[in-house]
Protein backbone atom coordinates (compact mmCIF):
# COMPACT_ATOMS: atom_id res chain seq x y z
CA UNK A 1 0.00 0.00 0.00
CA UNK A 2 1.17 3.19 -1.04
CA UNK A 3 1.88 6.30 1.41
CA UNK A 4 -0.85 8.34 -0.30
CA UNK A 5 -3.88 4.99 -0.21
CA UNK A 6 -2.47 4.84 4.05
CA UNK A 7 -3.38 8.34 4.54
CA UNK A 8 -6.44 8.37 2.31
CA UNK A 9 -7.89 5.11 4.09
CA UNK A 10 -7.25 6.46 7.59
CA UNK A 11 -8.64 9.55 7.09
CA UNK A 12 -11.86 7.28 5.50
CA UNK A 13 -12.49 5.69 9.15
CA UNK A 14 -12.41 8.97 10.70
CA UNK A 15 -16.82 8.44 10.17
CA UNK A 16 -19.25 11.00 9.71
CA UNK A 17 -19.72 12.64 13.26
CA UNK A 18 -18.51 16.17 12.44
CA UNK A 19 -20.04 19.68 12.95
CA UNK A 20 -20.73 21.53 10.12
CA UNK A 21 -17.23 22.49 8.92
CA UNK A 22 -15.57 19.08 9.44
CA UNK A 23 -18.20 17.50 7.28
CA UNK A 24 -17.62 19.99 4.74
CA UNK A 25 -13.68 19.76 4.24
CA UNK A 26 -13.50 16.04 4.85
CA UNK A 27 -17.03 15.68 2.52
CA UNK A 28 -18.08 13.51 5.04
CA UNK A 29 -21.89 14.43 5.68
CA UNK A 30 -24.77 15.29 3.26
CA UNK A 31 -24.30 18.98 3.44
CA UNK A 32 -20.40 18.79 3.52
CA UNK A 33 -20.90 16.74 0.05
CA UNK A 34 -23.46 19.24 -1.26
CA UNK A 35 -21.10 22.34 -0.61
CA UNK A 36 -17.73 20.19 -1.91
CA UNK A 37 -19.96 19.30 -5.60
CA UNK A 38 -20.87 22.70 -5.93
CA UNK A 39 -18.03 25.32 -4.95
CA UNK A 40 -15.18 22.96 -5.25
CA UNK A 41 -16.74 20.41 -8.38
CA UNK A 42 -15.46 17.60 -6.26
CA UNK A 43 -16.42 13.86 -5.62
CA UNK A 44 -15.65 12.54 -2.45
CA UNK A 45 -12.93 10.68 -3.61
CA UNK A 46 -11.30 13.55 -5.41
CA UNK A 47 -11.76 15.36 -2.04
CA UNK A 48 -10.08 12.63 0.11
CA UNK A 49 -7.54 12.29 -2.89
CA UNK A 50 -6.17 16.18 -2.41
CA UNK A 51 -5.65 15.56 1.39
CA UNK A 52 -3.33 12.39 0.74
CA UNK A 53 -1.53 14.65 -1.85
CA UNK A 54 -0.77 16.96 0.32
CA UNK A 55 0.42 14.75 3.36
CA UNK A 56 2.22 11.76 1.34
CA UNK A 57 5.67 13.07 1.39
CA UNK A 58 5.84 12.82 5.50
CA UNK A 59 7.78 9.88 5.44
CA UNK A 60 6.43 6.80 7.22
CA UNK A 61 8.63 6.07 10.59
CA UNK A 62 8.90 10.33 10.46
CA UNK A 63 10.57 10.71 13.96
CA UNK A 64 11.83 14.26 13.58
CA UNK A 65 9.49 17.62 14.47
CA UNK A 66 6.90 18.86 12.68
CA UNK A 67 5.17 22.26 12.43
CA UNK A 68 1.20 22.30 11.58
CA UNK A 69 0.31 26.09 10.37
CA UNK A 70 -2.69 25.81 10.62
CA UNK A 71 -4.05 23.18 12.77
CA UNK A 72 -8.12 23.70 11.86
CA UNK A 73 -10.30 21.43 14.08
CA UNK A 74 -7.49 18.57 13.47
CA UNK A 75 -9.58 17.23 11.01
CA UNK A 76 -7.10 16.32 8.61
CA UNK A 77 -4.32 16.25 10.10
CA UNK A 78 -4.68 13.77 12.63
CA UNK A 79 -5.56 10.47 10.96
CA UNK A 80 -1.80 11.19 9.61
CA UNK A 81 -0.78 11.93 13.51
CA UNK A 82 -1.72 8.41 14.18
CA UNK A 83 0.75 7.04 11.95
CA UNK A 84 3.50 9.11 13.40
CA UNK A 85 3.96 7.53 16.98
CA UNK A 86 7.56 9.42 17.12
CA UNK A 87 7.57 12.50 16.18
CA UNK A 88 7.61 15.91 17.85
CA UNK A 89 4.41 17.81 16.73
CA UNK A 90 3.41 20.96 16.69
CA UNK A 91 0.31 22.64 16.17
CA UNK A 92 -0.59 26.20 15.94
CA UNK A 93 -3.34 28.30 14.97
CA UNK A 94 -4.27 31.71 15.30
CA UNK A 95 -7.54 31.01 16.54
CA UNK A 96 -8.00 29.66 19.59
CA UNK A 97 -11.17 28.09 19.11
CA UNK A 98 -10.35 26.33 16.53
CA UNK A 99 -7.14 24.96 18.10
CA UNK A 100 -9.00 23.83 20.96
CA UNK A 101 -11.27 21.58 19.17
CA UNK A 102 -8.14 20.00 17.54
CA UNK A 103 -6.59 19.41 21.19
CA UNK A 104 -9.52 17.57 22.28
CA UNK A 105 -9.52 15.61 19.32
CA UNK A 106 -5.89 14.71 19.97
CA UNK A 107 -6.80 13.88 23.42
CA UNK A 108 -9.50 11.70 22.23
CA UNK A 109 -7.08 9.83 20.25
CA UNK A 110 -4.48 9.84 23.05
CA UNK A 111 -2.02 11.39 21.48
CA UNK A 112 0.63 12.28 23.94
CA UNK A 113 3.51 13.56 21.14
CA UNK A 114 0.90 16.15 19.79
CA UNK A 115 1.25 19.77 21.22
CA UNK A 116 -0.30 22.89 20.56
CA UNK A 117 0.50 26.96 20.68
CA UNK A 118 -1.72 29.52 19.90
CA UNK A 119 0.16 32.00 17.30
CA UNK A 120 0.64 33.92 14.25
CA UNK A 121 1.81 32.20 11.42
CA UNK A 122 3.49 36.25 10.03
CA UNK A 123 5.39 35.66 13.54
CA UNK A 124 6.11 32.31 14.28
CA UNK A 125 7.47 31.99 17.86
CA UNK A 126 9.86 29.12 17.36
CA UNK A 127 14.44 29.62 16.39
CA UNK A 128 15.75 29.63 12.91
CA UNK A 129 15.78 25.74 11.84
CA UNK A 130 13.17 24.50 14.30
CA UNK A 131 11.28 21.89 12.45
CA UNK A 132 12.27 18.85 9.91
CA UNK A 133 8.62 19.54 8.36
CA UNK A 134 6.04 21.87 8.29
CA UNK A 135 2.72 20.97 6.90
CA UNK A 136 -0.21 23.62 5.84
CA UNK A 137 -3.55 22.71 5.00
CA UNK A 138 -5.99 25.19 3.36
CA UNK A 139 -4.49 27.73 5.08
CA UNK A 140 -2.34 30.21 2.92
CA UNK A 141 -5.15 30.91 0.57
CA UNK A 142 -7.15 32.63 4.03
CA UNK A 143 -3.47 34.21 6.00
CA UNK A 144 -3.95 37.71 5.48
CA UNK A 145 -0.45 38.53 5.24
CA UNK A 146 0.76 35.53 3.02
CA UNK A 147 4.42 37.22 2.53
CA UNK A 148 5.33 36.94 6.05
CA UNK A 149 3.72 33.60 6.07
CA UNK A 150 6.38 32.14 3.35
CA UNK A 151 8.68 33.71 4.68
CA UNK A 152 7.93 32.25 8.22
CA UNK A 153 7.82 28.62 7.07
CA UNK A 154 11.10 29.07 5.38
CA UNK A 155 13.28 30.43 8.18
CA UNK A 156 11.28 27.79 10.85
CA UNK A 157 12.69 25.29 8.68
CA UNK A 158 15.75 23.31 8.60
CA UNK A 159 17.92 22.95 5.62
CA UNK A 160 16.82 19.37 3.79
CA UNK A 161 13.53 19.73 6.07
CA UNK A 162 10.14 19.14 3.83
CA UNK A 163 7.38 21.95 3.39
CA UNK A 164 3.99 20.46 2.28
CA UNK A 165 0.14 21.16 1.83
CA UNK A 166 -2.51 22.59 0.02
CA UNK A 167 -4.78 25.73 -0.61
CA UNK A 168 -7.26 27.03 -2.78
CA UNK A 169 -5.43 28.50 -6.26
CA UNK A 170 -7.53 31.03 -8.75
CA UNK A 171 -7.80 30.14 -12.24
CA UNK A 172 -8.07 26.28 -12.41
CA UNK A 173 -11.92 26.24 -11.81
CA UNK A 174 -14.14 28.93 -13.01
CA UNK A 175 -16.97 28.22 -10.74
CA UNK A 176 -14.72 27.76 -7.61
CA UNK A 177 -13.53 30.79 -8.34
CA UNK A 178 -16.91 32.94 -8.87
CA UNK A 179 -17.69 31.16 -5.52
CA UNK A 180 -14.01 32.15 -3.51
CA UNK A 181 -14.58 35.81 -4.89
CA UNK A 182 -18.63 36.03 -4.39
CA UNK A 183 -18.87 34.56 -1.11
CA UNK A 184 -15.74 33.00 0.81
CA UNK A 185 -14.00 36.72 0.11
CA UNK A 186 -17.06 38.81 1.03
CA UNK A 187 -17.36 36.66 4.11
CA UNK A 188 -13.90 36.85 5.54
CA UNK A 189 -13.17 32.93 4.90
CA UNK A 190 -10.48 33.68 2.50
CA UNK A 191 -8.23 36.63 1.93
CA UNK A 192 -6.54 37.70 -1.48
CA UNK A 193 -4.59 37.82 -3.32
CA UNK A 194 -4.74 34.50 -4.46
CA UNK A 195 -1.87 32.19 -5.80
CA UNK A 196 -2.35 31.29 -9.47
CA UNK A 197 -0.71 27.55 -10.72
CA UNK A 198 2.55 30.00 -12.28
CA UNK A 199 2.55 32.13 -9.81
CA UNK A 200 2.72 29.58 -6.88
CA UNK A 201 5.67 27.41 -9.03
CA UNK A 202 7.83 30.58 -9.45
CA UNK A 203 7.84 31.34 -5.84
CA UNK A 204 8.01 28.34 -4.44
CA UNK A 205 10.84 27.12 -6.95
CA UNK A 206 12.43 30.54 -6.12
CA UNK A 207 13.02 29.34 -2.58
CA UNK A 208 12.65 25.72 -2.36
CA UNK A 209 14.09 22.49 -4.16
CA UNK A 210 12.38 19.32 -5.52
CA UNK A 211 9.60 21.20 -6.01
CA UNK A 212 6.66 18.97 -7.40
CA UNK A 213 3.01 20.39 -7.75
CA UNK A 214 -0.48 18.79 -8.35
CA UNK A 215 -3.87 19.80 -8.75
CA UNK A 216 -7.19 18.65 -7.70
CA UNK A 217 -9.63 21.18 -9.42
CA UNK A 218 -9.14 24.54 -7.82
CA UNK A 219 -6.73 22.91 -4.85
CA UNK A 220 -3.14 22.78 -5.32
CA UNK A 221 -1.33 20.63 -3.54
CA UNK A 222 2.75 20.67 -3.17
CA UNK A 223 5.82 19.36 -1.35
CA UNK A 224 9.22 20.76 -1.69
CA UNK A 225 12.57 20.65 0.18
CA UNK A 226 14.71 23.59 1.60
CA UNK A 227 18.26 23.51 0.19
CA UNK A 228 21.06 22.54 2.16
Amino acid sequence: MSRKDEIRNAYRHMGGNHDFYDGMITCSTFSGRLVTRAVWAMSGEENHEYIAKAMQDIPEGFFGRLLEVPVGTGILSMPLYKTLPEADITCLDYSADMMARAQRRAEDMSFSNVHFRQGDVGALPYEDGSFDAVLSHNGFHAFPDKEAAYRETFRVLKPGGTFCGCFYIAGQHRRTDWFVNHLYVPKGYFTPPFETMESLRNRLEGMYANVKIETVKGIACFTCTKGE
